[in-house]
C-alpha cells in the first residue's frame, strides 16, 4: 500500500493493531517522519510504544527533526540522542549518523559549550576520525559562529570531500568572510576536487558580497562545463552574483536563457534592474512576471518597494504597498514597512513618515526609527531628529545597538553640538560598543584588495598616496571643493579635506587607475553609504580620466560615466 496522506497512514496503522502484523511499520513510521505531508509528533508516539526499535528509526526522527528550522523540534532531537546514551537494554546506541544529526541540532541551536562538549564526547568514543562526522563538526562550528575551530577541523582531516570543502567555503560565506571563502575555493580546484551544486551557490554568494566578478565568471564557465547551467537556483546565484558585481549585461543574458523561472529567478533579475537605478524596467519586469501567473513572495514585494524608492516615485509606492495585502493575500512584514518608511522619508515626507511609523500594526524597530531620523539630517529638520532620537532611547532600542549612537552623535556633529556629541561616544565607550570600520574592496587580476579609511598597511600604499595627489590637483582645476561639512570631527577644514581623501573608497579608486588599463571599468564595493563628497569626487574623477566607474554601497549601486551619476543625486 502506497502512503501519500496520514489519513491512509491511520488506516494502515489501524490494520496493524487489528491484524498485529506490523509488516510495513518501517513504511508508516517514514512517512509520518520524513514526508512533508506527515506528521512528526505521531512518528514520535510511534517510537515511544515501541522502545525496542533499531537505530534506523532513532536516527530517521532524529534527523527529522535536526532537518526542521523549529527550535523545539532540535531540542527533541538532542533529548531524544540523550536517551540513546543512557544504559537502555533494549535502545540502540548512538552510531555515526546519530552523533551528525545530533551536531546539527546543537548548531541550529548555537549552544556552542554543549557543542564543544559532544565534539569532546565523540572523540572519546573513536568516532572523531569519520569523514561524516567530521563535515558535520564543520557546519556545526560554522553555523555557531565558531570558524576558527570549523578552520582546524577542516585542517587535520586527513581526507576531505566535496562536502568538506563546501562546509567550510559556506561557513566563511554567511560569516561576511568572503576573501577568505573564495581563496579556499581556487585553493579546491588546484587540489582536483570535483565541485556540486551546493559549492557553486556557495562561491557565487561570495563573490557577490565582495564582487569577485572575474571569479564569478570562473565559476559561471565550471557550471556550463558541469551542465548545471539551467537550474533555477544556480541560475538564481549567477543573476545575484552578476548584478552585485555591477555587470547588469551579463546578469540579463543568464535571466533570459532561463526556460523555466521560478520566483526566485524573478526576483533576482527585478533586484537587480531596481539596485542599479533602473527602476522603470524593474517595475516593468514585475508586472511581465504577474501575466507569467508566478506569485511573489515577501521578498519580491520588498524589492518592487525598493525600485520605487529608489525612483523616488513616493505617490506610486505608497499604492502598491497599499495593494499588497489585496492583491497578493499577504501581510507586510517589518521590513516592508521599512521601505515604506524610507521611500516617504527620503522623498522629504518627513511628517507622513512620522504618522505612517505611529500607525504600524507592529512595535516598529531601531532600523525603521533610524531611517527617518537620517532623513531629517539630510532634509536638515535637527528639531525632529533630536526629539526622535530621545524617543528612541526611551524606548530602549538604542541600548545595545552602535548604529544609534552613531548616528545620535552625527545628527549633533551637523548642528555643531560637540559637546553633545562626546556625550554620546563617551557612552558608546562605557557600554562597549564599536563603530564597523568603514572599507572598500576592489578586484584586480582576479584578487580582492581591501582599504579601510587613511589604510597604510597595502603593499602599494606610497604609490596610491601620490596617485591621490595628483588626483586632486586634476579636480580642483575642474571645481573639485572638499565637502568638509561630511565629517563629524571637530577640526580645522584643512585637516578634515585630509580626512575626506582618505576615505576607503577613494584609496580603491586610486589602486585601480594604478593597476587597470585606461578606458576599462573600476568597479568598487563599499559596506557603508557613500558621502557626498566620495559621490562628487567619482562623478569628476570619470570625466577627467574618461572611466566609467560602478560603486555599490550599502543603499544601491552608482555607475559614474562622463561627470554624471545613474543615482541623480538621489540615494
Amino acid at each position: 500500500m502506497e502512503i501519500t496522506n496520514m489519513s491512509q497512514a491511520l488506516q494502515l496503522h489501524a490494520q496493524f493493531i487489528k491484524s498485529q502484523n506490523q509488516r510495513n511499520f518501517s513504511k508508516l513510521f517514514t512517512f509520518a517522519a520524513q514526508s512533508p505531508s506527515g506528521d512528526l509528533n505521531y512518528a514520535r508516539l510511534l517510537l515511544n510504544t515501541n522502545p525496542s526499535l533499531n537505530s534506523y528509526y532513532y536516527n530517521t526522527i532524529i534527523r527529522a527533526y535536526s532537518h526542521t528550522s523549529n527550535p523545539t523540534h532540535h531540542f527533541q532531537a538532542l533529548s531524544l540522542f540523550i536517551f540513546m546514551l543512557q544504559p537502555h537494554t533494549n535502545v540502540p546506541k548512538p552510531d555515526t549518523f546519530t552523533y551528525s544529526f545530533a551536531l546539527k541540532s546543537c548548531g541550529r541551536l548555537k549552544l556552542t559549550q554543549q557543542a564543544k562538549q559532544l565534539h569532546g564526547f565523540i572523540n572519546k568514543m573513536g568516532f572523531g576520525f569519520d569523514l561524516y562526522i567530521q563535515n558535520a563538526l564543520i557546519h556545526m562550528y560554522s553555523e555557531i559562529g565558531e570558524l576558527v575551530i570549523a578552520r582546524q577541523v577542516f585542517d587535520r582531516m586527513s581526507h576531505r570531500d566535496v562536502v568538506s570543502w563546501t562546509s567550510m567555503i559556506a561557513g566563511f560565506v554567511n560569516h561576511h568572510l568572503t576573501v577568505e571563502a573564495i581563496q579556499l575555493f581556487q585553493r579546491m580546484l588546484e587540489v582536483g576536487v570535483d565541485v556540486n551544486e551546493a559549492t557553486v551557490i556557495s562561491v557565487l554568494r561570495g563573490c557577490a558580497d565582495s564582487g569577485a566578478l572575474s571569479v564569478g565568471r570562473k565559476v559561471h564557465g565550471i557550471v556550463k562545463e558541469k551542465g548545471i547551467d539551467f537550474k533555477a537556483n544556480v541560475c538564481t546565484a549567477l543573476i545575484h552574483m552578476y548584478s552585485k558585481c555591477g555587470c547588469l549585461e551579463s546578469a540579463r543574458e543568464v535571466f533570459d536563457d532561463v526556460l523555466d523561472r521560478d520566483v526566485f529567478v524573478w526576483t533576482a533579475m527585478i533586484y537587480g534592474l531596481a539596485c542599479h537605478g533602473m527602476c522603470k524596467e524593474a517595475i516593468e519586469l514585475f508586472l511581465e512576471m504577474e501575466t507569467c501567473n508566478v506569485k511573489p513572495d515577501e521578498r519580491t514585494i520588498m524589492v518592487v518597494l525598493s525600485a520605487y524608492r529608489n525612483a523616488g516615485l513616493v505617490r506610486e509606492g505608497y499604492m502598491f504597498f497599499n495593494d499588497v495585502q489585496k492583491r497578493y493575500s499577504m501581510k507586510p512584514n517589518i521590513k516592508h514597512f521599512g521601505c515604506m518608511v524610507d521611500l516617504l522619508a527620503k522623498g522629504g515626507c518627513l511628517e507622513e513618515a512620522e504618522d505612517f511609523i505611529n500607525a504600524m500594526p507592529m512595535k516598529p524597530d531601531a532600523v525603521i526609527w533610524r531611517t527617518l531620523i537620517w532623513a531629517c539630517k539630510v532634509h536638515a529638520d535637527t528639531e525632529r531628529a533630536e526629539r526622535l532620537m530621545k524617543h528612541l532611547e526611551l524606548q530602549g532600542m538604542s541600548a545595545h545597538d552602535s548604529g544609534s549612537y552613531i548616528l545620535a552623535s552625527n545628527v549633533y556633529a551637523s548642528t555643531g553640538k560637540w559637546c553633545d556629541k562626546a556625550e554620546v561616544r563617551e557612552l558608546m565607550n562605557k557600554k562597549g560598543l564599536v563603530k564597523p570600520p568603514g572599507s572598500s574592496r576592489i578586484e584586480v587580476d582576479g584578487v580582492v584588495h581591501e582599504f579601510v579609511m587613511g589604510d597604510y598597511d597595502h603593499p602599494d600604499t606610497e604609490k596610491i598616496f601620490i596617485k591621490l595627489d595628483q588626483m586632486v590637483d586634476k579636480l580642483r582645476k575642474e571645481g573639485y571643493n572638499p565637502k568638509v561639512s561630511e565629517v563629524m570631527l571637530e577640526m580645522d577644514d584643512e585637516e578634515k579635506a585630509i580626512q575626506l581623501l582618505h576615505h576607503s573608497e577613494k584609496l580603491a579608486l586610486a589602486y585601480g587607475l594604478i593597476r587597470t588599463c585606461p578606458g576599462s571599468k573600476i568597479r568598487i564595493v563599499k559596506n557603508l553609504r557613500s558621502c557626498e563628497d566620495c559621490h562628487e569626487f567619482m562623478k569628476l574623477i570619470s570625466k577627467v580620466y574618461q572611466r566609467d566607474i560602478i560603486v555599490r554601497d550599502r543603499i544601491r549601486f552608482h555607475h559614474f560615466k562622463n561627470g554624471d551619476c545613474s543615482c541623480k543625486d538621489y540615494w
